[in-house]
């Protein structure tokens, strides 16, 4: 029996028992070298693309004597990305006082007056606000119900339960929202409130959870389901043992 400790690696899976021939090694070895520098590489390229657009924005806007060209005989990246986050900072540290909270408010009542940057900006606030200041009621547990018919389960993130005029309204007092995200791309999905007995909730975590659903299913964590604990009153009567009556 396979030890449930024991981990595949790449080379146990693109490489089964057996001899295979000179050349289907190699081709095993690349594959592989391209499973395990394929998701560096690829983190190292999106890195520096990041790093690379934030320079181009930011590094203009600076004076010309802050310029790290008029001194330097190389570019230095990152710059940007550095005066970007100390600016940031520096924003929110105003915005935390009295004078930068009036300031703050005034600047919005400006921009709802425009018709179009209005909408835009109150639909990005949100979605920040949601996404930050709301981290802690974020997506925690990962489940699955029955959709879209009776025997076909889809994988689902649970937000919270029913709150508010939803919660007001629903029929029962038991229902709790969820998040089907689309494969491949979890940002996009459904939202659905449903009783909590047809939600089945699930051990695995919130990262495994966007790993199955970003592979489609190519990609399942592992799964050691735990022993069942024995209730200590109960106990099971040998062959050997009598039962004894307490008064």
């Amino acid at each position: 029996m396979k030890d449930e400790n024991s981990s595949e690696s790449p080379m146990d899976v693109l490489m089964p028992g057996g001899k295979p021939s000179i050349w289907r090694r190699l081709v095993n070895y690349f594959l592989a070298g391209l499973v395990l520098a394929g998701p560096i590489a690829i983190t190292l390229y999106l890195a520096w693309a990041v790093i690379g657009w934030v320079d181009g924005v930011v590094v203009p806007l600076l004076p010309r004597q802050l310029h790290p060209a008029e001194y330097l005989p190389f570019p230095l990246p990152g710059l940007g990305l550095v005066v970007a986050i100390v600016a940031i900072t520096v924003m929110g540290f105003f915005a935390a006082n009295f004078v930068g909270r009036r300031l703050f408010h005034f600047g919005e009542r400006v921009v709802a007056r425009v018709p179009v940057i209005s909408t835009v900006y109150n639909a990005l606030k949100q979605i920040f606000d949601t996404l930050i200041t709301q981290r802690g009621t974020s997506f925690k547990k990962v489940g699955l119900i029955e959709y879209p018919r009776k025997g076909v389960w889809a994988v689902v993130l649970i937000a919270s339960e029913a709150r508010g005029e939803i919660a007001h309204r629903m029929p029962g007092p038991d229902y709790m929202g969820v998040f089907m995200p689309t494969t491949p791309n979890p940002t996009t999905g459904f939202l659905m409130f449903l009783p909590r007995d047809e939600v089945t909730i699930l051990d695995m975590t919130i990262e495994d959870g966007f790993k199955l659903i970003i592979s489609a299913g190519l990609v399942a964590p592992a799964y050691y389901p735990s022993a069942p604990t024995q209730d200590p009153d109960s106990h099971v009567q040998g062959p050997d043992e009598t039962t004894v009556t307490r008064p």
